[in-house]
């Protein structure tokens, strides 16, 4: 009994996996340059965010949102 031969890969297969792949990588650049830039903050505290810098920068005091 011998054991049957390998088969070679297909190169048109990796060809078109690589073309759908730079597909949507150019559909994906597309789309994040088309989208919205995110809008401000509407009635937010002034000055640094207490979540970044700490509540101490605004004199210890904290909200709750």
């Amino acid at each position: 009994m011998s054991t049957p031969k390998p088969k070679k890969p297909d190169p048109s297969i990796a060809e078109r996996a690589l073309k759908e792949a730079e597909e949507r990588r150019r559909q994906r650049d597309s789309a994040a340059k088309t989208a919205p830039a995110p809008q401000p903050e509407v009635n937010g505290q002034d000055g640094p965010d207490p979540a970044r810098y700490g509540d101490w920068e605004k004199g210890g005091l904290i909200s709750d949102f």
